[in-house]
């Protein structure tokens, strides 16, 4: 049975990108905050013999950025998901919970496409959004400093 998923509390957002769509992630991109304004984003490397060093990085970005990437990430809403395979084929999970988007590629949610495979057309939009958040990770987070 699809799963409803609720927008998240007073406008506030998170973008979650997780490297291995069923499997130990070796790496982890979170960005949390509320439209119109600065967003915090963290990046969660897992490396090393069996992934057991972390490398952790985190900065922040600008309103104008948090809006463009809300904009960016709007495209996803309705896309196929399946909780069972990796139908983009990126060995990537994505979940959205912003105002007005709730997705999750992992999970069937409810008003998503059924768990069919997805068209050449929703790959690429699928593959633009993850380029755009792992480029923003890049940009924006730095190493943390002890």
């Amino acid at each position: 049975m699809p799963r409803i998923m609720a927008p998240p509390p007073s406008g506030e957002f998170s973008i979650r990108l997780t490297k291995s769509f069923n499997q130990t992630p070796t790496e982890k991109i979170e960005i949390i905050g509320e439209p119109n304004r600065p967003a915090t984003i963290h990046v969660t490397n897992h490396v090393g013999v069996q992934n057991q060093t972390i490398i952790a990085k985190e900065g922040s970005m600008s309103a104008d950025d948090v809006n463009e990437l809300l904009s960016i990430v709007r495209p996803l809403e309705g896309l196929p998901t399946n909780p069972d395979e990796d139908v983009y084929g990126m060995d990537t999970r994505m979940i959205l919970s912003t105002f007005e988007v709730q997705w999750d590629n992992g999970e069937e949610i409810e008003g998503a496409e059924a768990a069919t495979n997805p068209t050449e057309e929703n790959k690429q939009t699928f593959k633009d959004v993850v380029d755009s958040i792992n480029a923003l990770a890049r940009q924006k987070a730095k190493n943390r400093t002890s």
